[in-house]
This record gives structure tokens, sequence and C-alpha cells, in this order.
């Protein structure tokens, strides 16, 4: 089950500013809720539409909080980089 997703992020290059000919799009969503396993859930989101290569994260909330325990410098790194659109969600201010 997925639930209604929080606003996406930018991280990486386009996240930082420094994004130049030939970078991907690097693209992070945090779910409300998501059952699905990782590798699963990424089948919802068809990114070969863009123009430009891309990656995607795809996290719920839970796992979103948990990250710095599980994998630290990941979340240290999309903490620094990651560029909201929008309002940034509700919990990501210090990851966990």
């Amino acid at each position: 089950m997925v639930t209604a997703s929080r606003k996406p992020g930018g991280y990486g290059s386009y996240g930082r500013g420094t994004a130049g000919v030939g970078s991907d799009l690097d693209l992070l969503l945090i779910l409300q809720r998501c059952d699905e396993p990782i590798w699963e859930r990424l089948r919802r989101w068809d990114t070969s539409a863009l123009p430009l290569a891309c990656d995607l994260l795809v996290y719920s909330h839970e796992e979103w909080r948990s990250l710095p325990q599980w994998n630290p410098k990941l979340a240290e790194a999309l903490l620094n980089d990651t560029r909201w659109l929008g309002e940034m969600p509700h919990g990501v201010h210090g990851v966990g």
C-alpha cells in the first residue's frame, strides 16, 4: 500500500546547484506510508519521459526518519544536498 506522497526533492549536483552538461537528475520522494519493498515501489514512477537520466530514491516517512541509524553517510549527504520542491516535509529537519 502506498499513501499520499510528500513534496519531492532534488539532491546531488542539481540539489547543490553544481549540475552541468551530462549531469543526471537525482530525485527523492518521501511517502507517508509504503508497504512495498523498495525495488517494487520504484516501478510506480516512470522517469523515462524526463529529458535527462534520472535516479530516484523512494522512502516511507518511517524509513526516512530511521535513515541515520542504518546509513548515516547517506542521511547526512541527503540532508545537506536536498532541495525540496515546496515546503520541506515534516520531520525532515534532522532526518531522525
